[in-house]
């Protein structure tokens, strides 16, 4: 059974009953939490996974059978629970306004396209602020929706809602800029980035502006003692009940897939790691499909080790030469770089009139996306100074391109672990 795939537990943990059918979750549920829906294989014409697996994300994200399953995605979007969340959430609405506004220079007369525009809201703050015309693309049939608030704002003349997938749009002209909240958990969940890119290759003006810009994913060991107590210690004495046979189950349930929660920077036990570095301007769909990296990192303070954190920033600039993930951090680097990247890029990002960054991480104010926790089925103690390394890959799943295979390497201590899961 390959890892990352459902019934695959790693860490030594059994398959508890049957595989379970591939689900999507929907990636703006109330509150981080995860809801999902069962996507039914009994209606998709002749489904294979033998076959399928033969292809690549890539080639599996342009068939037939790909489309069929992405219906469900886009589904989800139909729900307005969603785009209400995300419309809520003033950090990521808020950072997309000022970003147009700080272009409007970029943007005023010019010809803008929006993918995945949603309800529409980015849209028309890129037509408030002058852009000629807005293509607005939207897959689901929330577009519907998008185009009456359009015309609610009396702003038709100039947003064209588009009800289609961005793959399959037909424009017969290039635009000046492209905006898209393409970011999923984990920043990469949902692959939404490989749509961005294709508008990209097809429809940006030579020089053209992209927003966001640039993204930086980032990952930490954490320390969550309250977490592990609620969920798993909870069942050692329950109302005076031994009910610790309860505990395996315990932890297959509470940790075998990446949680979605908000942690403090508390929790964290060493500088961040950069995992991976995006330039929208050059970024391909090809190294996006396998990513991974090594890294070395020093604790900073005794406690257990309770599982590896993931966040992000998004950039809002124009196009620039920024330093790739391997020249920026690698895995042989020290903790000091770590640190100093990392501090380097905080005083950066306080000087507004120099940088609009959206930011994820545990120590700035909380998104929608909160912070991906990929839990450990056993903490392990760590002192100060103590080194933690090991490796990460980051995979398109061959189940479903829009799931994310997790490869986790960890040693400390002279112990050595591999944990393995899948975000559906």
């Amino acid at each position: 059974m390959h890892p990352g795939f459902p019934g695959y537990l790693g860490n030594g943990y059994a398959p508890q009953g049957p595989e379970r059918s591939p689900r999507y979750r929907r990636r703006r549920g109330a509150g981080g939490r995860r809801g999902s829906f069962q996507i039914s294989y009994d209606n998709i014409s002749s489904y294979s996974s033998s076959s399928q697996v033969r292809q690549s994300p890539t080639e599996w994200a342009s068939s037939t059978k790909w489309e069929e399953l992405d219906d469900a995605y886009f589904q989800s979007y139909s729900q307005i629970g969603i785009h209400e969340e995300m419309i809520k959430d003033h950090v990521r609405t808020e950072t997309y306004r000022n970003a147009i506004m700080r272009h409007q220079n970029l943007i005023s007369g010019k010809v803008v396209m929006d993918v995945g525009c949603g309800t529409g809201i980015l849209s028309i703050f890129c037509a408030l602020a002058g852009a000629r015309r807005v293509y607005a693309i939207e897959a689901s049939d929330i577009a519907v929706q998008a185009s009456e608030v359009v015309k609610a704002n009396n702003l038709s003349d100039k947003v064209i809602v588009i009800h289609e997938r961005v793959e399959k749009v037909s424009i017969q002209e290039k635009v000046d800029v492209i905006i898209s909240e393409w970011m999923g958990y984990m920043l990469l969940y949902e692959s939404m980035l490989s749509s961005v890119i294709f508008a990209r290759d097809n429809w940006l003006k030579q020089g053209g502006l992209i927003l966001p810009s640039h993204a930086t994913l980032y990952m930490a060991p954490v320390t969550h003692s309250e977490r592990y107590c609620d969920s798993i210690d909870f069942w050692r004495d329950v109302y005076g009940i031994d009910m610790s046979v309860m505990l395996p189950l315990a932890k297959q349930c509470a940790f075998e897939e990446p949680s979605i929660e908000t942690i403090s920077a508390e929790n964290v036990l060493t500088w961040p790691f950069v995992v991976k570095f995006v330039d929208c301007y050059t970024v391909t769909a090809l190294e996006l499909e396998s990513i991974t990296t090594k890294y070395n990192l020093t604790s900073m303070l005794r406690a257990p080790l309770h599982g590896f954190a993931f966040w992000f920033d998004a950039e809002f600039n124009g196009p620039s030469t920024f330093p790739s993930n391997n020249n920026l951090l690698s895995g042989s680097s020290t903790s000091d770089l770590y640190s100093n990247v990392y501090n380097n890029q905080r005083r950066q990002k306080a000087k507004s009139d120099q940088v609009l960054v959206l930011s994820t991480a545990p120590e700035d104010e909380p998104t929608h996306w909160q912070q991906t926790i990929l839990y450990l089925y056993e903490p392990i103690e760590v002192i100060q100074d103590q080194t933690i390394e090991g490796s990460i890959t980051l995979s398109q799943s061959r189940e479903n391109p829009r799931f994310l295979n997790i490869h986790l390497e960890y040693s400390s201590g002279g112990r050595s672990f591999i944990k393995e899961s899948i975000m559906r």
